[in-house]
């Protein structure tokens, strides 16, 4: 019941995207409000538990340092512009895609958010002692979460410089995976899973592998790998010698 309730405060939330974007004619932020949507479903399940356990203390402190550091994230690196992706998404759905992109963009991304979120309800809602699955769980999220903030960190400060704008980042973690940004975002929800499978609930499974399909065939290394040789003209080179996901060393070392 409480999953139930996660759903419709994520979607109200989703309707509020929808209407910031009639004042802003951008839609990139629902790119901001996703890692939130997570979060919304752990912090409406604690609304409803009277005595949160040591797991869910845990999962609440995780998720959301997760999801206010990448919502911050994306936030700034966005601002004040539009992502391609839905210049395309908008060009594809005329006419009235003002009408269309509550379904097309803000409902379907807030009810995706909302299935890949349940072992968040799950830890939440247990009250079972910690047990080995929690260690490895956080085990896993924490290193998830270092590659992610470390490959966010490093593309952010590359793309600072003017110089860099043609070149290709292959240095830091970005020497290892050409996509470090998604490897770790997948930890970390392997890591949850973890965590919820410490409850027994088989179901937990189905979140990390649906993010993992995301990330690599649908909005993640595929979509990205689309477009990128025409704007980076190293790239052939780099997808040579550099893993595609998963770290590994260079090829030509």
């Amino acid at each position: 019941m409480f999953y139930c309730y996660a759903l419709l405060a994520i979607l109200s939330f989703a309707l509020c995207g929808w209407l910031l974007s009639f004042a802003t004619r951008h839609y990139t932020h629902v790119d901001s409000m996703w890692s939130l949507f997570m979060a919304i479903t752990a912090y409406c399940t604690a609304i409803f538990v009277f005595d949160l356990s040591l797991r869910a203390a845990l999962v609440l402190f995780a998720v959301t340092v997760w999801s206010l550091r990448l919502s911050i994230y994306l936030t700034l690196r966005n601002w004040g512009k539009e992502d391609h992706r839905y210049d395309t998404i908008r060009q594809n759905n005329e006419p009235h895609f003002w009408l269309k992109s509550l379904y097309i963009i803000f409902a379907f991304q807030a009810v995706l958010a909302w299935i890949i979120s349940y072992p968040l309800y799950v830890a939440v809602n247990s009250q079972a002692s910690l047990n080995a699955w929690d260690i490895f769980g956080l085990s896993l999220f924490a290193i998830g979460f270092y590659w992610e903030v470390m490959a966010d960190w490093q593309l952010s400060r590359f793309r600072a410089s003017p110089e860099n704008q043609h070149r290709v980042l292959n240095t830091g973690v970005w020497r290892y995976s050409r996509h470090p940004n998604y490897f770790g975002e997948c930890l970390v929800w392997w890591g949850f899973a973890l965590i919820g499978a410490a409850t027994g609930d088989p179901w937990v499974w189905v979140s990390p592998v649906l993010m993992t399909l995301l990330l690599l065939k649908v909005s993640g290394v595929s979509l990205m790998e689309q477009t990128i040789h025409s704007r980076r003209p190293g790239y052939a080179e780099y997808v040579k010698n550099t893993n595609a996901f998963i770290p590994g060393l260079p090829k030509n070392h």
